[in-house]
């Protein structure tokens, strides 16, 4: 179908400022571009309590905000990644969805600051990631939630990051993961030849050059592109993991490595859920929340995966 005629005033709005752009940047240099356009809308959704803290992680303290639902837990977790292709992005820019799932799913939703490249190229990212995991589970009580429903998600980048934390989880005998929310993942690399990196190259939001650009910052050289803990789509071995629900958009470069993932996914047997938002352009979960009406399908979609697989974890 068209693009959404939300998602077509975005493009229009943004224009030159496509991430397309990014090339001409630093990394620094984009992350206040990044801040200075944010704005925290003033009538957030309200939630039970929220708490900025930290946790010891591989490097040192890694930033979390905990969203803490409404009454007596202990709860079920939901461990997101923000995206920003392992450079850029922070805790606020999904605020609005985290407190959407907190609400939606009655979970505990810990949003993750891991490490940024390039100061801290791969696999600092993926490390954070996974100790976040952890944290979350050692410290089940104190956080009032039920360590044997955890799920983890993020979105492009941040849905790389979520579905190495479930390979990690599998390959480390972690603890069990509930579901893997893989929202506009990061999976393969911009050169592989899928023909959404030809379809939508450019003029819708994030494209092949902004994506080639970042990876020029996470990886620390072309041997990196081979470890599936920095593209899953590399792994030999996708059999044993933790259920997946893949969200993608029409209008996306990266559509089709998730298609081709949530397929891989289940022909090794895992149980999958695609669901691809016609009309979308990339960001349209947690970045873009504000500005499309139309994410709360997708929100809805997420939260009620989030709710089955919560109700299979407490059998």
């Amino acid at each position: 179908m068209p693009l959404h005629p939300e998602a077509q005033r975005i493009i229009d709005r943004t224009g030159v400022q496509d991430q397309g752009e990014a090339p001409q940047l630093d990394a620094a240099a984009m992350r206040e571009g990044f801040r200075l356009a944010w704005t925290m809308p003033d009538d957030l959704q309200p939630v039970g309590n929220v708490v900025d803290t930290v946790f010891p992680g591989p490097a040192g303290d890694v930033p979390v905000r905990v969203y803490t639902p409404e009454g007596e837990g202990p709860f079920p977790a939901f461990i997101w990644f923000h995206g920003g292709g392992w450079t850029i992005g922070s805790l606020d820019e999904n605020e609005v969805s985290c407190r959407a799932v907190c609400v939606g799913a009655g979970a505990v939703v810990v949003s993750v600051d891991y490490r940024l490249a390039p100061e801290n190229p791969f696999p600092a990212a993926a490390d954070d990631a996974y100790a976040a995991f952890l944290w979350v589970h050692e410290n089940a009580a104190a956080l009032s939630v039920d360590a044997s429903r955890l799920a983890v998600g993020g979105e492009s980048a941040g849905g790389n990051l979520a579905a190495v934390v479930a390979l990690k989880a599998r390959d480390l005998n972690g603890p069990r993961l509930s579901l893997q929310v893989l929202v506009s993942p990061v999976l393969g690399h911009p050169d592989d030849g899928r023909p959404s990196y030809r379809d939508c190259s450019e003029g819708y939001f994030l494209s092949k050059e902004g994506m080639d650009w970042f990876f020029t910052q996470y990886p620390r050289n072309a041997s990196d592109l081979d470890d599936p803990y920095l593209l899953p789509l590399r792994s030999n071995d996708l059999s044993g993991l933790a259920p997946a629900l893949v969200v993608e958009a029409e209008y996306d470069v990266l559509r089709d490595e998730g298609v081709e993932y949530a397929e891989a996914l289940k022909a090794a047997g895992n149980q999958v859920e695609l669901a691809v938002f016609d009309g979308m352009i990339h960001g349209f979960f947690g970045l873009l929340a504000l500005e499309l009406a139309e994410v709360s399908g997708v929100r809805a979609r997420v939260v009620e995966a989030l709710r089955s697989a919560y109700v299979k974890g407490a059998q």
